[in-house]
C-alpha cells in the first residue's frame, strides 16, 4: 500500500489530494505527527500537512516553548477519535503527508488559529494556502499560543536547524 501511495504522491502531488482515508488516532506523536489505523488494521503515520508545531523533548534534546502545549492540543481534538486524511504527498520519513478532517473541521488549521502551530509557507499549496496564512495572521495579531512570545519566538525549523535535528 505504501508504495503505491509513494507512486501516486510522485505525480500529482499539489493539484488533488492522492486518496482520501478514514482511520481512527491511535496516538499523538507531537503538534504535527500522529499515529493512525485504518479499519483494515493498517498503521500509519501521519504529518499534518501545511503546519509547523514547536518541538517537544526528544531523548536529550529540549523540547521548545509550547512544544507540549501543541501536542496536548492536538490531542484534546483528535485523540481516540476516527478522522479522515486527505493524503497530499508522502515525505522523505515516509509519513503521510495529510489534512486531518474531524467532520467538517481542518484540524490543522485549527491548530494554526489556537497559536499551536505555524502555517509552514514554505509547503503551503491551493487550495490552503490563503485560508492557512490568514488563521495565522490573525492568531499572530491576538498574540495566541506561539505568537505569545513576540520576538523570542523561533520557528521550528530555526529550533531544529539549531539543535541539529
Amino acid at each position: 500500500m505504501l508504495a503505491a501511495l509513494f507512486f501516486l504522491g510522485a505525480a500529482a502531488i499539489h493539484a488533488a489530494p492522492v486518496r482520501t482515508v478514514t482511520a481512527t488516532i491511535i496516538k499523538i506523536s507531537d503538534g504535527d505527527t500522529v499515529q493512525v489505523v485504518t479499519p483494515e488494521g493498517t498503521k500509519l503515520k501521519v504529518r499534518l500537512y501545511g503546519i509547523d508545531a514547536p518541538e517537544t523533548e526528544k531523548g536529550k534534546i529540549p523540547g521548545e516553548p509550547f512544544g507540549n502545549d501543541a501536542k496536548n492540543y492536538l490531542a484534546s481534538m483528535v485523540s481516540q477519535r476516527a478522522v479522515r486524511i486527505e493524503i497530499r504527498d508522502i515525505d522523505r520519513y515516509r509519513r503521510m503527508v495529510a489534512v486531518l478532517w474531524l467532520g467538517e473541521r481542518n484540524v490543522n488549521q485549527e491548530m494554526i488559529t489556537a497559536g499551536m502551530a505555524e502555517a509552514y509557507g514554505e509547503y503551503l499549496k491551493q487550495p490552503y494556502r490563503g485560508p492557512f496564512l490568514q488563521a495565522e495572521q490573525e492568531a499572530k495579531t491576538q498574540g495566541k499560543g506561539i505568537w505569545s512570545q513576540g520576538s523570542s519566538y523561533e520557528r521550528p525549523s530555526q529550533f531544529r536547524r539549531r539543535m541539529g535535528i
